[in-house]
């Protein structure tokens, strides 16, 4: 049987998916009740970084290990990927020695490509196109605060990023609205916006995507790789900033959420992650959990001996 992928939301139905997050809801509760569970004893997460990253690391790392697994670090800088061997070399010699491989990277099709020559499940741990992981936590999030997110409705504010392309994608998987507010030019990729279909509106102005939203996410105006731009888009996303005030346009019960990292004074107002209705704390710690059940979900059991 070949190995499951996941390097976006559609790569599993919508019915596994929200096994998945409730199961991170399971292992979240064993965690914080000190039970010890320990399913991928002995198994190997090989996690390629081509990206910096946090959250990541960190939340792979410390689950992999929480789940009796091991976890090992590969930069560009410790391995043949930054010295030019083909993608599909490094798969398939690195899939004969793993359980499993996380990639965060720049060009989707690094994924695509390695996943296409790997004996082992593959995990998008973050591309320019998508951030498959990152739902996983933020849906866990909404379902532990409020139950179901079927049949609500989101606001997406700023740019038409990976993050965003991910929420029109759960868009589809967990059936919800989502309205998108960005400034011209900054839309999410066509191709998601066409499966999306009438789920997903586009708008400029932010408190037309707001008003009576359930769950109100946004994410920095500029992304790794696009440092050269900064000047341009804080002048161009100056009136996507969430605030207490955009907020309260909102859902009396809504959400707040933020990927992470955050720059205060920019995406949002200097308060807002104090705000009651922001959860972006739970949200950075269920990347944890939301990915240990990920991981037992993708990858077998350790062998038994006879």
């Amino acid at each position: 049987m070949s190995a499951r992928h996941f390097l976006s939301l559609m790569d599993c139905t919508p019915e596994e998916l929200v096994s998945v997050i409730r199961r991170g809801i399971e292992l979240k509760d064993l965690r914080n009740r000190g039970v010890l569970f320990e399913p991928l004893k002995n198994r190997v997460l090989g996690m390629i970084f081509e990206k910096s990253s946090t959250r990541t690391r960190l939340s792979f790392e410390a689950g992999m290990i929480q789940l009796g697994g091991q976890a090992i670090f590969l930069s560009p800088r410790d391995t043949q990927l930054g010295r030019g061997e083909p993608i599909s070399d490094c798969a398939i010699v690195m899939s004969r020695m793993l359980d499993a491989v996380m990639i965060r990277t720049f060009a989707h099709s690094i994924l695509t490509e390695f996943a296409a020559n790997s004996r082992v499940p593959v995990i998008n741990g973050l591309s320019d196109d998508l951030h498959p992981c990152q739902l996983l936590a933020d849906m866990q999030t909404f379902l532990e605060h409020r139950g179901s997110i079927q049949g609500k409705t989101v606001a997406w504010i700023g740019d038409g990023n990976n993050m965003c392309n991910s929420y029109i994608e759960a868009a589809i998987q967990f059936d919800f609205h989502l309205r998108i507010a960005c400034p011209e030019g900054y839309e999410p990729s066509a191709e998601f916006l066409a499966k999306a279909d009438a789920r997903v509106q586009i708008v400029r102005d932010p408190k037309d995507a707001v008003v009576g939203a359930h769950l109100v996410s946004t994410d920095v105006w500029t992304s790794m790789g696009q440092e050269d731009e900064t000047a341009k888009r804080l002048a161009l996303f100056a009136p996507y900033q969430v605030t207490r005030e955009l907020l309260d346009l909102a859902a009396p019960d809504a959400l707040f959420m933020h990927c992470l990292p955050a720059h205060r004074g920019e995406e949002i107002s200097l308060d807002l992650l104090d705000d009651p209705r922001s959860v972006a704390w739970d949200q950075a710690e269920n990347r944890l959990h939301a990915q240990k059940a990920l991981l037992e979900f993708l990858v077998p059991p350790a062998y038994h001996h006879a």
